[in-house]
């Protein structure tokens, strides 16, 4: 059997521009093999080896999750307790899990990575990115990656993560090694430079000098910026054509205006904030004024330490100014904006076969009904589950 009909469905939410608000009512969807062959509605639907009926569930496109932190080894528990008791995050923990994880096996970080993955995956993620950043050596980055790439094609090189703790009398000496033997050696398994321009972290110029170099070995662009307070990571990313640039927390009006004339996404990323007491983005500013937004989880043992878009989602709405609909939509279609993929995040012919059935009868109800496992059934690639 190759072809699947999905039928019967109450509201099926496309980010499909044909379609009136991106939903229909009332509908259907052809797979065929890992591939979406029709939409449209349950009275026209076509034959097929197989249909299921979802008594008028709402069906949405797989999420799709710019931004995570799957290699790494032990947790920050501790660190997140002290934070709830009223400790500021500075991002100083990150070399704890450095730590961790350069001394973890590979097998131990496969297993800690393929746990996450599939966590994610029973929540309705069918497209994650994952970045290395836990290692910062070239072996470990490498490594990193080489594992990565066994579960996703959206692999990201963040040897610029923080400066190790080998090099943090000469940070100069470290921006040589990512930008040159590093990115040599990494750039075979990854897909996407990324950097931390922040405080405590990289300036815009050493930040320039990486993402540079990784353009021109031929890996896209990303960017952590303006997370902890106001910086230069937007205004660079824009300058340099990244695909995203992650956070956005605090943003100038020449920031958003930035974002807003150029095709960078901004991938907003509230578990961190929820994680971290922190100020949540503003998503109804930057969505009034014309910037793609995404949502992702930035799903990491010391910042946030989540792997459900779902609760994303429901932050979304009640904290960022988001309707549910733009939420999900930031989860879906936005991902897939900032990973610069046109087949995921969408429900329409020719798309790849990604597809969640919740349990229940519309979009709505994962703001409304926050922390209930909503997701009933996972499409993933033509394959249900």
């Amino acid at each position: 059997m190759s072809s699947l009909l999905i039928d019967n469905i109450g509201e099926l939410f496309t980010n499909d521009e044909d379609f009136p608000l991106g939903h229909r009512r009332r509908a259907a969807v052809l797979v065929d093999r890992n591939r979406i062959a029709w939409v449209g509605s349950s009275y026209h639907a076509p034959s097929a080896d197989r249909r299921i009926d979802v008594d008028g569930a709402a069906v949405l496109p797989g999420f799709v999750d710019s931004h995570a932190h799957l290699v790494f080894a032990g947790d920050r528990a501790a660190e997140f307790a002290a934070r709830m008791a009223g400790e500021p995050y500075t991002g100083g923990g990150i070399r704890t899990t450095v730590g961790a994880t350069r001394s973890a096996t590979d097998d131990e970080l496969r297993g800690a990575t393929g746990r996450l993955v599939e966590e994610a995956r029973r929540q309705g993620t069918t497209t994650i990115e994952i970045k290395s950043g836990y290692g910062l050596t070239v072996e470990d980055e490498v490594r990193s990656l080489r594992i990565a790439r066994e579960f996703t094609e959206e692999t990201t090189l963040l040897g610029a993560h923080v400066v190790p703790a080998e090099h943090t009398d000469n940070p100069w000496r470290y921006v040589s090694i990512v930008s040159g033997p590093m990115l040599a050696a990494a750039k075979a398994y990854a897909k996407w430079m990324d950097v931390f321009c922040e405080r405590g972290a990289f300036d815009e110029d050493q930040a320039r000098t990486i993402l540079t170099a990784g353009r021109a070995a031929g890996l896209g662009v990303r960017l952590h910026g303006n997370q902890l307070g106001p910086g230069p990571g937007v205004q660079l990313g824009v300058e340099l054509g990244a695909a995203s640039v992650d956070h956005c927390t605090y943003l100038s009006e020449e920031d958003v205006d930035a974002l807003a004339g150029s095709s960078t996404v901004a991938t907003l990323l509230p578990g961190a904030e929820f994680s971290t007491r922190s100020p949540y983005p503003d998503g109804r500013r930057l969505l009034d004024a014309g910037v793609t937004v995404a949502l992702a989880t930035d799903c990491n043992p010391g910042s946030s330490y989540t792997s459900s878009m779902p609760f994303c989602i429901a932050l979304a709405v009640r904290e960022m100014g988001m309707t549910p609909a733009e939420a999900v939509r930031a989860a879906t279609a936005g991902g897939a904006a900032a990973l610069e993929r046109s087949d995921v995040g969408v429900v329409r012919a020719g798309g790849r076969a990604d597809l969640i059935v919740l349990d229940a009868p519309s979009h709505l109800h994962l703001a409304y009904r926050p922390g209930v496992p909503l997701i009933r059934n996972v499409l993933h690639d033509g394959v249900l589950r």
